[in-house]
């Protein structure tokens, strides 16, 4: 461990946000009796934009971009974020210090009854932010009307309850830690709605050349969740996504950690086509194997998908974009 006795950590104020990050200071403060924490809160871009949906504004990046310029000007020494908002490049100089052991990854529909999705009728307004979610239930249930829905997880909640909505769509790992599981849920399954890259996991980010804070972050590291959402970063990478281009990419390990299956999935925005794949394989135990060997069949997945026309579906995301605003960047995630 390093000699660090102060450690301060940037967070957006989100009532998800500050669960998040007050558990990882606490942990560390497990560790370590002495260390004094600051929380560092901050109001981003993505919280403010509440009424249009974040593929139009740039993406989840919009929640991740002003934490990150706090570290870079040495204002904090950590940021904690969801690490599906999290996007494919960090910002140069900056590391993921650790990755703790991963919530639930899935979808979960939430209704006052904890109906499925078959189960709704016909023509029920249904509430998600996710381009990517929407296409893949539509797939499903194309007799159901998909509406946008932005705001925190409090504030969606509200919504339903008011009759807003019949049914939304939100993470169940963002529910389990605001101790809201307990509501009516119906969880989504994989072969459903494959879940974001990154989705039920938190990103501790840091720089890369602070050596006493990164030593401090190596006991919250959990090799298994690392090596899972590592090979969806590749496979977000490899299909050269953005948060433009509604896209899904799972890694689960099984069999007690020796077997990894990677599902991954590309939709279109402007017709009802997709492309999926999947894939497993048999882990080797030895130090660093589970790592390269996800990353590698994460990176197999993506060439079937791009073989498949994953590569014109992603093109005309990415005109799409360009033509909305002539500013997109490919920093960004899905």
């Amino acid at each position: 461990m390093g000699t660090r006795k102060t450690l301060r950590i940037a967070t957006r104020k989100s009532a998800l946000a500050l669960v998040q990050t007050r558990w990882v200071a606490a942990r560390l403060r497990d560790r370590d009796p002495g260390l004094e924490v600051t929380l560092v809160e901050m109001v981003t871009t993505g919280d403010r934009v509440q009424d249009v949906a974040l593929s139009e504004v740039g993406g989840k990046g919009l929640f991740v971009s002003e934490l990150e310029q706090r570290l870079l000007d040495g204002e904090a020494d950590i940021a904690v974020h969801s690490l599906k908002d999290v996007p494919a490049e960090l910002a140069k100089g900056l590391v993921l210090g650790a990755v703790p052991e991963r919530e639930d990854p899935r979808d979960v529909l939430v209704t006052a009854e904890g109906c499925a999705l078959d189960d709704l009728e016909a023509g029920s307004r249904v509430g998600t932010s996710s381009l990517r979610r929407k296409l893949q239930l539509g797939r499903q249930r194309n007799d159901l009307d998909y509406a946008l829905l932005r705001g925190n997880v409090d504030t969606r909640l509200r919504k339903l309850d008011a009759g807003e909505y019949r049914a939304i769509v939100l993470a169940a790992a963002g529910l389990r830690r605001l101790g809201l599981h307990k509501r009516p849920l119906w969880a989504l399954p994989i072969e459903i709605s494959v879940p974001s890259v990154g989705q039920g996991a938190l990103a501790i980010e840091a720089r890369g050349d602070d050596a006493d804070t990164l030593a401090l972050l190596v006991p919250l590291e959990h090799a298994p969740s690392r090596a899972c959402v590592e090979a969806e970063r590749a496979f977000l990478s490899a299909l050269g996504g953005d948060c433009h281009t509604p896209l899904a990419g799972h890694a689960r390990l099984t069999d007690g950690g020796r077997r990894l299956r990677f599902d991954g999935w590309v939709g279109a925005i402007d017709a009802d086509e997709h492309v999926r794949a999947s894939s497993e394989i048999w882990v080797d135990g030895n130090a660093g194997a589970p790592l390269s060997q996800a990353k590698r069949l994460a990176e197999e997945v993506a060439e079937v998908l791009l073989s498949r026309g994953a590569a014109e579906l992603i093109a005309r995301a990415h005109a799409a974009a360009k033509q909305h605003d002539p500013r997109s960047s490919p920093r960004g995630s899905t």
